[in-house]
Protein backbone atom coordinates (compact mmCIF):
# COMPACT_ATOMS: atom_id res chain seq x y z
CA UNK A 1 0.00 0.00 0.00
CA UNK A 2 1.11 3.48 -0.82
CA UNK A 3 2.04 5.70 1.68
CA UNK A 4 -1.11 8.06 -0.23
CA UNK A 5 -3.42 4.81 0.06
CA UNK A 6 -2.31 4.94 3.57
CA UNK A 7 -3.46 8.08 4.83
CA UNK A 8 -6.69 8.06 3.17
CA UNK A 9 -6.89 4.56 4.69
CA UNK A 10 -6.89 6.31 8.04
CA UNK A 11 -8.66 9.12 6.87
CA UNK A 12 -11.69 6.80 5.91
CA UNK A 13 -11.36 5.76 9.03
CA UNK A 14 -11.33 8.32 10.99
CA UNK A 15 -14.55 9.30 9.30
CA UNK A 16 -16.08 6.12 9.65
CA UNK A 17 -15.78 5.61 13.17
CA UNK A 18 -16.60 9.33 14.02
CA UNK A 19 -19.68 9.99 11.45
CA UNK A 20 -20.85 13.91 11.03
CA UNK A 21 -17.91 15.25 13.34
CA UNK A 22 -17.40 17.66 10.14
CA UNK A 23 -14.65 20.05 11.92
CA UNK A 24 -12.71 16.47 13.38
CA UNK A 25 -12.48 15.62 10.11
CA UNK A 26 -11.58 18.68 8.41
CA UNK A 27 -8.26 19.38 11.58
CA UNK A 28 -7.77 15.62 11.08
CA UNK A 29 -7.22 16.06 6.93
CA UNK A 30 -5.58 19.42 7.53
CA UNK A 31 -2.03 18.07 9.75
CA UNK A 32 -2.43 14.02 7.89
CA UNK A 33 -1.49 16.43 4.47
CA UNK A 34 0.84 18.43 5.81
CA UNK A 35 3.20 15.13 7.42
CA UNK A 36 3.14 12.99 4.71
CA UNK A 37 7.02 14.09 4.39
CA UNK A 38 7.65 13.29 7.97
CA UNK A 39 6.33 9.91 7.52
CA UNK A 40 8.44 9.31 4.56
CA UNK A 41 11.34 9.52 6.71
CA UNK A 42 10.37 7.87 9.66
CA UNK A 43 8.96 4.48 8.95
CA UNK A 44 8.78 3.17 12.37
CA UNK A 45 6.01 5.94 12.95
CA UNK A 46 4.19 3.98 10.87
CA UNK A 47 5.06 0.42 11.89
CA UNK A 48 4.22 1.99 15.38
CA UNK A 49 0.38 3.18 14.34
CA UNK A 50 1.19 6.35 15.52
CA UNK A 51 -1.38 8.21 13.18
CA UNK A 52 -4.32 5.80 14.08
CA UNK A 53 -3.59 6.42 17.71
CA UNK A 54 -3.07 10.06 17.46
CA UNK A 55 -6.25 10.53 16.12
CA UNK A 56 -8.09 8.28 18.26
CA UNK A 57 -8.36 10.32 21.84
CA UNK A 58 -7.05 8.63 25.51
CA UNK A 59 -10.59 9.72 26.48
CA UNK A 60 -13.80 10.66 26.27
CA UNK A 61 -16.28 11.82 28.81
CA UNK A 62 -19.87 13.39 28.21
CA UNK A 63 -21.95 14.20 30.73
CA UNK A 64 -25.51 16.15 31.64
CA UNK A 65 -25.29 19.40 33.80
CA UNK A 66 -28.63 20.38 35.40
CA UNK A 67 -28.67 23.85 36.69
CA UNK A 68 -31.97 26.67 37.15
CA UNK A 69 -31.85 29.62 36.06
CA UNK A 70 -33.05 33.12 37.88
CA UNK A 71 -36.73 31.90 37.18
CA UNK A 72 -36.68 28.57 38.53
CA UNK A 73 -36.98 26.82 35.78
CA UNK A 74 -34.28 24.29 35.05
CA UNK A 75 -32.55 23.67 32.01
CA UNK A 76 -30.36 20.67 30.98
CA UNK A 77 -27.50 21.50 29.30
CA UNK A 78 -24.32 18.57 27.69
CA UNK A 79 -20.57 18.47 29.48
CA UNK A 80 -17.79 17.32 27.22
CA UNK A 81 -14.23 16.97 28.32
CA UNK A 82 -11.47 15.38 25.63
CA UNK A 83 -8.70 13.69 27.29
CA UNK A 84 -6.89 13.56 23.74
CA UNK A 85 -3.15 13.24 24.23
CA UNK A 86 -0.84 12.99 27.41
CA UNK A 87 2.40 12.17 25.68
CA UNK A 88 4.08 15.23 27.10
CA UNK A 89 2.38 15.86 30.10
CA UNK A 90 -0.62 16.57 31.51
CA UNK A 91 -3.90 17.29 29.43
CA UNK A 92 -3.96 20.99 28.48
CA UNK A 93 -6.95 22.50 26.75
CA UNK A 94 -9.53 25.07 27.35
CA UNK A 95 -13.39 24.69 28.44
CA UNK A 96 -15.55 26.63 25.98
CA UNK A 97 -19.42 27.37 26.44
CA UNK A 98 -21.48 28.45 23.19
CA UNK A 99 -24.49 26.61 21.76
CA UNK A 100 -22.47 25.56 18.86
CA UNK A 101 -20.46 22.93 21.11
CA UNK A 102 -21.12 19.29 20.29
CA UNK A 103 -18.56 16.30 20.24
CA UNK A 104 -16.90 17.13 17.05
CA UNK A 105 -16.28 20.68 17.88
CA UNK A 106 -14.41 19.43 21.34
CA UNK A 107 -12.60 16.76 19.12
CA UNK A 108 -11.42 19.27 16.60
CA UNK A 109 -9.70 21.32 19.43
CA UNK A 110 -8.16 19.01 21.34
CA UNK A 111 -6.70 17.65 18.47
CA UNK A 112 -5.86 20.58 17.73
CA UNK A 113 -4.37 21.28 20.91
CA UNK A 114 -1.80 18.45 20.84
CA UNK A 115 -0.14 20.02 18.02
CA UNK A 116 -0.10 23.54 19.22
CA UNK A 117 0.86 22.12 23.22
CA UNK A 118 3.90 20.36 21.51
CA UNK A 119 5.24 23.67 19.36
CA UNK A 120 5.49 25.37 22.50
CA UNK A 121 8.48 23.22 23.97
CA UNK A 122 6.59 23.44 27.37
CA UNK A 123 5.56 19.90 28.94
CA UNK A 124 1.78 19.33 28.45
CA UNK A 125 -0.17 17.25 26.33
CA UNK A 126 -3.60 17.51 24.64
CA UNK A 127 -7.17 18.24 25.65
CA UNK A 128 -9.98 19.86 25.30
CA UNK A 129 -14.16 20.40 26.77
CA UNK A 130 -16.90 22.87 27.21
CA UNK A 131 -20.73 22.69 27.13
CA UNK A 132 -23.70 23.89 24.87
CA UNK A 133 -24.75 26.30 27.34
CA UNK A 134 -24.73 30.10 26.06
CA UNK A 135 -23.74 32.64 28.92
CA UNK A 136 -24.86 35.49 27.41
CA UNK A 137 -27.88 37.14 28.60
CA UNK A 138 -27.32 34.96 31.35
CA UNK A 139 -26.78 36.78 34.97
CA UNK A 140 -23.72 36.30 37.29
CA UNK A 141 -25.95 33.92 39.96
CA UNK A 142 -27.19 31.86 36.58
CA UNK A 143 -24.00 31.39 35.23
CA UNK A 144 -22.37 30.40 39.04
CA UNK A 145 -25.17 27.54 39.06
CA UNK A 146 -24.25 26.48 35.96
CA UNK A 147 -20.83 26.05 36.55
CA UNK A 148 -21.44 24.58 40.24
CA UNK A 149 -23.04 21.70 38.20
CA UNK A 150 -20.66 21.34 35.45
CA UNK A 151 -17.40 21.29 38.06
CA UNK A 152 -19.68 18.86 40.46
CA UNK A 153 -19.05 16.16 37.38
CA UNK A 154 -15.90 17.53 35.88
CA UNK A 155 -13.90 17.98 39.30
CA UNK A 156 -13.22 13.92 39.29
CA UNK A 157 -11.51 13.74 35.77
CA UNK A 158 -8.91 16.56 36.32
CA UNK A 159 -6.07 17.68 38.46
CA UNK A 160 -2.68 19.16 38.39
CA UNK A 161 -1.00 16.40 37.38
CA UNK A 162 -3.83 14.85 34.94
CA UNK A 163 -5.76 17.51 33.22
CA UNK A 164 -5.82 21.38 33.23
CA UNK A 165 -8.82 23.11 31.77
CA UNK A 166 -8.60 27.28 31.02
CA UNK A 167 -10.59 29.37 29.19
CA UNK A 168 -11.69 29.46 25.76
CA UNK A 169 -15.13 31.17 24.07
CA UNK A 170 -17.54 32.21 26.77
CA UNK A 171 -15.21 30.98 29.39
CA UNK A 172 -13.60 34.24 31.05
CA UNK A 173 -12.21 34.86 34.59
CA UNK A 174 -15.89 35.13 36.06
CA UNK A 175 -16.12 31.34 34.45
CA UNK A 176 -12.99 30.13 36.10
CA UNK A 177 -13.30 31.91 39.62
CA UNK A 178 -16.43 30.15 39.89
CA UNK A 179 -15.24 26.29 38.31
CA UNK A 180 -12.61 26.75 40.78
CA UNK A 181 -14.36 27.91 43.52
CA UNK A 182 -16.71 24.16 43.44
CA UNK A 183 -13.71 22.10 43.07
CA UNK A 184 -12.44 23.59 46.05
CA UNK A 185 -15.26 23.00 47.32
CA UNK A 186 -15.42 19.46 46.64
CA UNK A 187 -11.90 18.46 47.22
CA UNK A 188 -11.07 20.15 50.12
CA UNK A 189 -8.04 21.22 48.23
CA UNK A 190 -6.60 24.41 47.33
CA UNK A 191 -5.05 22.76 44.19
CA UNK A 192 -4.03 26.53 42.13
CA UNK A 193 -2.50 24.40 39.07
CA UNK A 194 -6.07 22.65 38.62
CA UNK A 195 -7.26 25.14 36.08
CA UNK A 196 -5.69 28.65 34.59
CA UNK A 197 -7.00 31.78 33.39
CA UNK A 198 -7.46 32.34 37.79
CA UNK A 199 -7.86 35.88 38.84
CA UNK A 200 -4.86 37.61 39.93
CA UNK A 201 -6.29 37.35 43.69
CA UNK A 202 -6.03 33.54 43.93
CA UNK A 203 -3.26 32.24 41.75
CA UNK A 204 -3.31 33.90 38.55
CA UNK A 205 -0.77 35.03 36.34
CA UNK A 206 0.07 38.15 35.19
CA UNK A 207 -0.29 38.47 30.97
CA UNK A 208 -2.53 35.14 30.50
CA UNK A 209 -5.91 37.11 29.76
CA UNK A 210 -3.65 39.06 26.97
CA UNK A 211 -1.49 36.23 25.92
CA UNK A 212 -3.71 34.88 22.99
CA UNK A 213 -3.97 38.40 21.05
CA UNK A 214 -0.46 39.28 22.05
CA UNK A 215 0.69 36.05 20.81
CA UNK A 216 -0.37 36.39 17.93
CA UNK A 217 0.65 39.05 17.11
CA UNK A 218 4.40 39.02 18.25
CA UNK A 219 4.23 35.75 16.02
CA UNK A 220 2.96 38.05 12.84
CA UNK A 221 5.81 40.46 13.87
CA UNK A 222 8.45 37.53 13.36
CA UNK A 223 6.51 36.51 10.39
CA UNK A 224 6.61 39.95 8.71
CA UNK A 225 10.64 40.50 10.01
CA UNK A 226 11.62 37.00 8.38
CA UNK A 227 10.33 38.58 5.28
CA UNK A 228 12.31 42.04 5.69
CA UNK A 229 9.24 43.55 7.15
CA UNK A 230 7.03 44.32 9.74
CA UNK A 231 3.49 45.49 11.29
CA UNK A 232 5.23 49.53 12.04
CA UNK A 233 2.45 51.72 9.53
CA UNK A 234 0.37 48.30 8.70
CA UNK A 235 -3.17 48.76 7.71
CA UNK A 236 -4.77 45.84 9.83
CA UNK A 237 -8.17 43.78 10.37
CA UNK A 238 -9.43 41.69 13.24
CA UNK A 239 -12.27 39.14 13.55
CA UNK A 240 -13.72 39.40 16.38
CA UNK A 241 -14.17 41.59 19.68
CA UNK A 242 -13.69 39.47 22.71
CA UNK A 243 -10.83 38.44 24.93
CA UNK A 244 -8.20 37.29 22.05
CA UNK A 245 -9.71 40.19 19.77
CA UNK A 246 -9.47 42.98 21.78
CA UNK A 247 -5.49 42.14 23.16
CA UNK A 248 -4.03 41.34 19.80
CA UNK A 249 -5.63 44.95 18.53
CA UNK A 250 -3.95 46.19 21.35
CA UNK A 251 -0.41 44.77 20.74
CA UNK A 252 -0.82 45.59 17.27
CA UNK A 253 -0.73 49.05 17.80
CA UNK A 254 2.09 49.07 19.83
CA UNK A 255 4.11 47.53 17.34
CA UNK A 256 3.35 50.59 15.29
CA UNK A 257 -0.01 49.64 12.77
CA UNK A 258 -3.17 50.22 12.57
CA UNK A 259 -6.57 48.32 13.49
CA UNK A 260 -9.37 49.68 11.31
CA UNK A 261 -12.14 47.48 11.66
CA UNK A 262 -12.94 44.70 14.42
CA UNK A 263 -16.21 42.71 14.53
CA UNK A 264 -18.74 40.49 16.52
CA UNK A 265 -21.71 38.74 15.65
CA UNK A 266 -23.92 41.04 14.88
CA UNK A 267 -21.80 42.60 11.99
CA UNK A 268 -18.55 45.02 12.20
CA UNK A 269 -17.04 48.46 12.65
CA UNK A 270 -14.54 50.59 11.03
CA UNK A 271 -12.60 53.22 12.83
CA UNK A 272 -10.51 55.06 10.34
CA UNK A 273 -8.44 56.81 13.03
CA UNK A 274 -7.05 53.64 14.75
CA UNK A 275 -9.93 51.10 17.01
CA UNK A 276 -9.91 53.21 20.43
CA UNK A 277 -8.64 49.83 22.65
CA UNK A 278 -10.14 51.51 25.83
CA UNK A 279 -13.86 52.24 24.76
CA UNK A 280 -13.53 48.58 23.27
CA UNK A 281 -12.97 47.14 26.33
CA UNK A 282 -15.11 49.61 28.21
CA UNK A 283 -17.93 47.76 25.60
CA UNK A 284 -17.22 43.90 25.72
CA UNK A 285 -15.07 43.67 28.75
CA UNK A 286 -17.73 45.98 31.25
CA UNK A 287 -20.55 46.54 29.53
CA UNK A 288 -20.93 43.14 27.83
CA UNK A 289 -22.65 45.14 24.67
CA UNK A 290 -22.68 44.59 21.10
CA UNK A 291 -19.67 46.07 18.76
CA UNK A 292 -22.50 48.72 17.23
CA UNK A 293 -22.32 50.36 20.78
CA UNK A 294 -18.51 51.11 19.70
CA UNK A 295 -19.79 53.26 16.56
CA UNK A 296 -22.11 55.30 19.13
CA UNK A 297 -19.18 55.99 21.51
CA UNK A 298 -17.12 57.41 18.51
CA UNK A 299 -19.06 59.17 16.16
CA UNK A 300 -16.57 59.30 13.24
CA UNK A 301 -16.53 55.30 13.23
CA UNK A 302 -19.39 53.33 11.24
CA UNK A 303 -21.23 50.14 11.99
CA UNK A 304 -22.01 47.77 9.35
CA UNK A 305 -24.95 45.26 10.32
CA UNK A 306 -24.44 41.72 9.54
CA UNK A 307 -21.67 41.81 6.70
CA UNK A 308 -18.38 40.00 6.84
CA UNK A 309 -15.26 42.25 8.63
CA UNK A 310 -13.39 40.64 5.28
CA UNK A 311 -14.49 43.21 2.76
CA UNK A 312 -12.41 45.90 4.65
CA UNK A 313 -9.00 46.40 2.64
CA UNK A 314 -6.30 45.42 5.02
CA UNK A 315 -2.22 44.89 4.29
CA UNK A 316 -2.46 41.94 7.81
CA UNK A 317 -5.74 40.02 8.42
CA UNK A 318 -6.01 38.82 11.90
CA UNK A 319 -8.94 35.96 12.20
CA UNK A 320 -9.61 35.80 16.11
CA UNK A 321 -13.20 34.87 16.34
CA UNK A 322 -14.03 31.17 15.71
CA UNK A 323 -13.40 28.11 13.68
CA UNK A 324 -14.11 28.63 9.59
CA UNK A 325 -15.04 32.37 9.58
CA UNK A 326 -12.44 32.79 6.58
CA UNK A 327 -13.96 31.41 3.64
CA UNK A 328 -12.44 31.03 -0.01
CA UNK A 329 -14.59 33.56 -1.25
CA UNK A 330 -13.59 36.03 1.92
CA UNK A 331 -10.12 34.99 0.98
CA UNK A 332 -10.40 36.28 -2.59
CA UNK A 333 -11.74 39.46 -1.38
CA UNK A 334 -8.16 39.91 1.18
CA UNK A 335 -5.73 38.96 -1.28
CA UNK A 336 -7.80 41.52 -4.19
CA UNK A 337 -7.73 43.91 -1.48
CA UNK A 338 -4.01 43.66 -0.98
CA UNK A 339 -3.60 41.49 1.74
CA UNK A 340 0.11 40.36 2.30
CA UNK A 341 -0.27 38.55 5.62
CA UNK A 342 -3.23 36.02 7.51
CA UNK A 343 -2.27 35.36 10.90
CA UNK A 344 -4.48 32.75 12.43
CA UNK A 345 -5.59 34.01 16.66
CA UNK A 346 -8.27 31.91 16.63
CA UNK A 347 -8.36 27.43 16.10
CA UNK A 348 -8.91 27.02 12.76
CA UNK A 349 -11.02 29.82 11.50
CA UNK A 350 -9.67 29.55 7.58
CA UNK A 351 -11.31 26.70 5.58
CA UNK A 352 -9.27 24.83 3.27
CA UNK A 353 -10.31 26.66 0.19
CA UNK A 354 -9.00 30.40 1.89
CA UNK A 355 -5.93 28.28 2.49
CA UNK A 356 -5.88 27.09 -0.60
CA UNK A 357 -6.30 30.81 -2.13
CA UNK A 358 -3.92 32.08 0.46
CA UNK A 359 -1.34 29.67 -0.22
CA UNK A 360 -1.72 30.57 -4.26
CA UNK A 361 -1.93 33.94 -4.40
CA UNK A 362 1.59 33.89 -1.94
CA UNK A 363 -0.31 35.40 0.78
CA UNK A 364 2.10 34.96 3.89
CA UNK A 365 -0.14 32.62 6.47
CA UNK A 366 0.14 31.47 9.57
CA UNK A 367 -2.28 28.28 11.39
CA UNK A 368 -3.85 28.86 14.51
CA UNK A 369 -1.73 26.03 16.22
CA UNK A 370 1.10 28.14 15.89
CA UNK A 371 0.06 31.63 16.17
CA UNK A 372 -2.42 30.98 18.70
CA UNK A 373 -0.54 29.43 21.08
CA UNK A 374 0.12 31.85 23.10
CA UNK A 375 -2.75 31.43 25.46
CA UNK A 376 -1.83 27.99 26.01
CA UNK A 377 2.05 28.99 26.83
CA UNK A 378 1.12 31.33 29.47
CA UNK A 379 -1.15 28.74 31.06
CA UNK A 380 1.94 26.58 31.17
CA UNK A 381 3.86 29.56 33.13
CA UNK A 382 0.54 29.91 35.33
CA UNK A 383 1.30 26.62 36.04
CA UNK A 384 4.93 26.61 36.80
CA UNK A 385 4.08 29.66 39.27
CA UNK A 386 1.49 27.87 40.94
CA UNK A 387 3.72 24.70 41.45
CA UNK A 388 6.44 26.88 43.08
CA UNK A 389 3.92 29.03 44.91
CA UNK A 390 5.45 31.64 43.33
CA UNK A 391 3.95 35.39 41.58
CA UNK A 392 5.80 36.98 38.61
CA UNK A 393 5.42 41.01 37.08
CA UNK A 394 4.06 41.76 33.98
CA UNK A 395 7.36 42.46 32.36
CA UNK A 396 8.77 39.40 33.07
CA UNK A 397 6.09 37.20 32.47
CA UNK A 398 5.68 39.15 28.70
CA UNK A 399 9.26 38.35 27.92
CA UNK A 400 8.67 35.06 28.37
CA UNK A 401 5.49 34.79 26.29
CA UNK A 402 7.20 37.20 23.50
CA UNK A 403 10.75 34.29 23.69
CA UNK A 404 8.16 31.38 23.22
CA UNK A 405 6.50 33.06 19.98
CA UNK A 406 9.80 33.65 18.87
CA UNK A 407 10.59 30.03 19.40
CA UNK A 408 7.78 28.85 17.84
CA UNK A 409 8.16 30.51 14.80
CA UNK A 410 11.86 29.36 14.49
CA UNK A 411 10.40 26.04 14.58
CA UNK A 412 7.98 26.51 12.08
CA UNK A 413 10.36 28.07 9.82
CA UNK A 414 12.89 26.04 10.52
CA UNK A 415 11.25 22.60 9.95
CA UNK A 416 9.59 24.05 6.60
CA UNK A 417 12.82 24.92 5.21
CA UNK A 418 14.25 21.44 6.65
CA UNK A 419 11.29 19.97 4.56
CA UNK A 420 11.49 21.45 1.21
CA UNK A 421 8.47 23.99 1.67
CA UNK A 422 10.11 27.26 2.62
CA UNK A 423 7.56 29.77 3.91
CA UNK A 424 4.76 27.07 4.42
CA UNK A 425 4.45 28.20 7.58
CA UNK A 426 1.13 25.24 8.04
CA UNK A 427 3.32 22.36 7.19
CA UNK A 428 6.38 23.44 9.22
CA UNK A 429 3.74 24.13 12.35
CA UNK A 430 1.95 20.45 11.80
CA UNK A 431 5.47 18.41 11.19
CA UNK A 432 6.93 20.18 14.05
CA UNK A 433 4.66 19.21 16.45
CA UNK A 434 3.75 15.99 15.27
CA UNK A 435 7.25 15.25 15.22
CA UNK A 436 7.59 15.74 19.04
CA UNK A 437 4.34 14.04 19.65
CA UNK A 438 5.26 11.11 18.22
CA UNK A 439 9.05 10.29 19.32
CA UNK A 440 7.35 11.11 23.08
CA UNK A 441 4.84 7.99 21.79
CA UNK A 442 7.23 5.43 20.40
CA UNK A 443 9.26 5.42 23.65
CA UNK A 444 6.25 5.60 26.11
CA UNK A 445 5.46 2.28 24.00
CA UNK A 446 1.88 0.57 23.17
CA UNK A 447 -0.16 2.19 25.60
Amino acid sequence: MSTHEKFEAVLTGVIRRNPGEEEFHQAVREVLDSIRPALARHPEYAEAKIIERICEPERQVIFRVPWEDDRGEVHVNRGFRVEYNSALGPYKGGLRFHPSVYLGIVKFLGFEQIFKNALTGMPIGGGKGGADFDPKGRSDREVMRFCQSFMTELYRHIGEYTDVPAGDIGVGAREIGYLFGQYKRITNRYESGVLTGKGLAYGGAQVRREATGYGSVFFAEEMLRAAGDGLDGKRVVVSGSGNVAIYAIEKVQQFGGVVVACADSSGYVVDEKGIDVEVLKQIKEVQRGPIRDYAEARRHATFVPGRRVWEVPCEVALPCATQNEVSGADAATLVANGCIAVVEGANMPTTPDGIRVFTEAGVRFAPGKAANAGGVAASALEMQQNASRDSWTFTYSEQRLQQIMQDIHARCFETAEEYGMPGNYMAGANINGFLRVAEAMLVQGLI
